[in-house]
C-alpha cells in the first residue's frame, strides 16, 4: 500500500491543531513554534504532491479511495487535479507567513483583559483551517467535500469573533460588538449557503445513486445517467449558491468587508486569499464536471453578476475610508474577474481564473500583511489618520507600493498576466462583458495609486513621525511574496504547465472549444 500522500498533508495541520491548543497557557511561545513547524512541515508535504503530479498524467492522481459510510454510499475519496495542486501549494505557502504575521496578535493585553482568548487557540485555529481547506481541494467525493466545505466555518467564526483587529477607534466594547456582528454576518451567510447546498448534494445523490464525483461524471459523459433539464438546473443552481456566497459574488458580498476589517490582518489574509478560493474552485470541480447543461444555460447571467462584482467593487474601494474594507472591495472586484474566467467557457479565461487565484492570494497576502504592520504601529485603520509614511519607514512603504502595485495589475508582477488571459478569453467569445470589465482596471490604479499617496507621500504627520520600518519577522514575511509576485509576473510558465492540462479536461466535461479568431494568424 503506497503512503497516502494527500491525507497526510490534510491530517498534519489537523494534528497540529490539537497539539497547538494542547501546549500549557504558560508557554505561548512554544505553542508559535510549533504551529509554526507544523505549517513548514505542510508546505514540505505540498511540495511533494507538487513534484509527484505529473501534469501530462491522469486527471486525477495520488487517489486514496476507501469505504465510509457504505449504506449511503459515502466514500473517503481524494485525488487532486493540476487546479487542486496549485491551490494546495497556495494554501501550504502563505499558512507559515500568516502564523509569523499574527505571531503578536493573540498576546494577552498589558491591561489583563479577558476579551482575548489563549494565544495556543488562534494558532490552533489557523491550523485548523488549513486543513480543512487542503481537503476540500483534495475531496473527490461530494459528500466529503461538502463536510469540509462547512466545517471551516467553525474555526473561522472564533477567529473573526474571538480575535479580532485591536485598532478601533471606538473602544474596546463598540469594537468587541462589531466583531460579534462580523463572525455572526460571516457564519449565516455562509450557513445558509451550505443549507442551500446540502438540499442539492441530497439530490444529487437521489439521481445519481452515490456520491463519487469521478463516477458521476463518468457516468454523464457516457451517457448511463441522464438527468431531466430541470432538475441538473436546480442542482446546478444549489450548489453554485454555497460557492457563490463563499467566492463572494455580487450581491451575496456583503460579509466579506464586515469579517476583512473586524479580523487581525493575518485573519483577513485568510479568508481572501485562502478560504475564499474554495469558492471559485468549486466552480470548476463541481458545477461546470457535474452540471455541463446547466453550466452553459447559466453563464450569460454569472457573467453579468461577475461585471457587477468587477465595477461595484472596484468603485466602493475608491471611496473607502478604512485600509482593510478597501482591500476587501477589491478583493471582491477581482473576484469578479476569476468568475468571468470560470465562466467564459475559453481555455484562456478557465487558465486565467486559476492562475488568477493563485496570483490573488500572494498579491492580497503582501499588501494586506504590511497594511497590517503599518495599523499596527499606528493603532488606526483609517487612511486619513497616515501620511509621509515613506519618509519615516521607506521600506514599509516600498513593500506596501509592490503590493499595490500588484493589486492593480502592473505589467511585471503576476496578476497582470491572469487579468490579461481572463479578458482575452472573455473577449473571444463575449466582446460586450470584455471591454466593460476593464473598467475595473481603470479603477484598481484609481484607489490603489489614491490609497498610497494618502497614506505614504505629503508631509509626515506627528502621529507617524516616530514610527519604525519593518522588523526583521516582518521582511522574513514581506520578501518571499514580493519575489513570488515579480517571479510569476515574469515567468508564470511553472504554474500554467500544471492547471493548463486540467483545464483542457473541464472544457471537454461542458462540450467547449475556443472559438476561432476573426482573423487567422500569417502562416
Amino acid at each position: 500500500m503506497s503512503f497516502p500522500l494527500l491525507t497526510a498533508t490534510a491530517a498534519l495541520p489537523a494534528l497540529g491543531a490539537v497539539a497547538t491548543a494542547a501546549v500549557p497557557a504558560a508557554r505561548r511561545t512554544a505553542a508559535k513554534w510549533l504551529a509554526l513547524v507544523v505549517s513548514l512541515a505542510t508546505l514540505a508535504l505540498a511540495i511533494t504532491v507538487l513534484v509527484r503530479f505529473d501534469p501530462g498524467g491522469a486527471r486525477y492522481q495520488l487517489t486514496e479511495s476507501h469505504a465510509w459510510i457504505k449504506d449511503f454510499g459515502v466514500r473517503y475519496e481524494l485525488g487532486v487535479d493540476g487546479i487542486a495542486v496549485a491551490l494546495i501549494a497556495l494554501t501550504a505557502v502563505l499558512i507559515p507567513f500568516i502564523i509569523l504575521a499574527g505571531w503578536h496578535d493573540a498576546d494577552p493585553l498589558e491591561t489583563g483583559s479577558r476579551r482575548w482568548r489563549p494565544t495556543q487557540g488562534f494558532f490552533a485555529l489557523i491550523l485548523a483551517v488549513e486543513a480543512m481547506v487542503v481537503i476540500s481541494f483534495e475531496a473527490t467525493d461530494v459528500f466529503l467535500f461538502y463536510i469540509f466545505f462547512e466545517a471551516m466555518l467553525i474555526p473561522m467564526y472564533f477567529l473573526i469573533g474571538g480575535f479580532g483587529d485591536r485598532a478601533h477607534e471606538h473602544g474596546e466594547e463598540t469594537a468587541a460588538t462589531q466583531r460579534s456582528y462580523a463572525a455572526v454576518k460571516f457564519l449565516l451567510y455562509n450557513l445558509v449557503g451550505g443549507l442551500i447546498m446540502l438540499a442539492a448534494v441530497i439530490g444529487l445523490y437521489v439521481v445519481a445513486g452515490n456520491f463519487s464525483l469521478t463516477e458521476i461524471a463518468e457516468a454523464r459523459a457516457s451517457g448511463s445517467l441522464h438527468m431531466a433539464t430541470s432538475t441538473e438546473r436546480w442542482l446546478f443552481l444549489g450548489f453554485f449558491f454555497a460557492f457563490a456566497v463563499k467566492a463572494p459574488l455580487w450581491p451575496l458580498h456583503t460579509w466579506l468587508p464586515n469579517a476583512m476589517q473586524e479580523a487581525t490582518a493575518p485573519v483577513a489574509v485568510l479568508i481572501t486569499a485562502v478560504v475564499d478560493k474554495v469558492g471559485t474552485f468549486a466552480m470548476l470541480r463541481f458545477c461546470l464536471q457535474l452540471f455541463p447543461e446547466a453550466s452553459k444555460w447559466a453563464t450569460p447571467v454569472i457573467l453579468v453578476l461577475a461585471l457587477i462584482s468587477i465595477v461595484y467593487g472596484a468603485l466602493l474601494a475608491v471611496g473607502q475610508r478604512d485600509i482593510k474594507r478597501l482591500v476587501a472591495y477589491a478583493s471582491i472586484s477581482h473576484f469578479g474577474f476569476i468568475i468571468m474566467g470560470v465562466f467564459a467557457m475559453t481555455s484562456q479565461g478557465q487558465s486565467g481564473a486559476t492562475l488568477y487565484m493563485v496570483n490573488h492570494g500572494i498579491s492580497t497576502a503582501a499588501l494586506m500583511l504590511v497594511a497590517g504592520f503599518l495599523i499596527s504601529r499606528r493603532g488606526s485603520r483609517l487612511i486619513a489618520d497616515y501620511g509621509g509614511v515613506q519618509k519615516v519607514a521607506p521600506v514599509l512603504a516600498g513593500t506596501f507600493l509592490i503590493g499595490g502595485l500588484a493589486t492593480l495589475s502592473l505589467p511585471g508582477l503576476a496578476p497582470f498576466v491572469s487579468e490579461f488571459l481572463v479578458l482575452v478569453g472573455t473577449f473571444a467569445r463575449y466582446p460586450v462583458i470584455g471591454i466593460i470589465a476593464t473598467l475595473g482596471i481603470v479603477l484598481a490604479a484609481l484607489y490603489t495609486l489614491v490609497l498610497y499617496q494618502r497614506t505614504m507621500t505629503g508631509p509626515v504627520k506627528p502621529e507617524v513621525s516616530a514610527m519604525p520600518d519593518l522588523r526583521a519577522r516582518e521582511l522574513v514575511v514581506v520578501a518571499p511574496l514580493i519575489v513570488l509576485l515579480i517571479f510569476l509576473g515574469v515567468y508564470p510558465k511553472p504554474v500554467t504547465d500544471i492547471v493548463n492540462p486540467a483545464v483542457k479536461q473541464t472544457m471537454s466535461d461542458v462540450h467547449k472549444k475556443d472559438p476561432k479568431p476573426a482573423v487567422e494568424a500569417a502562416k
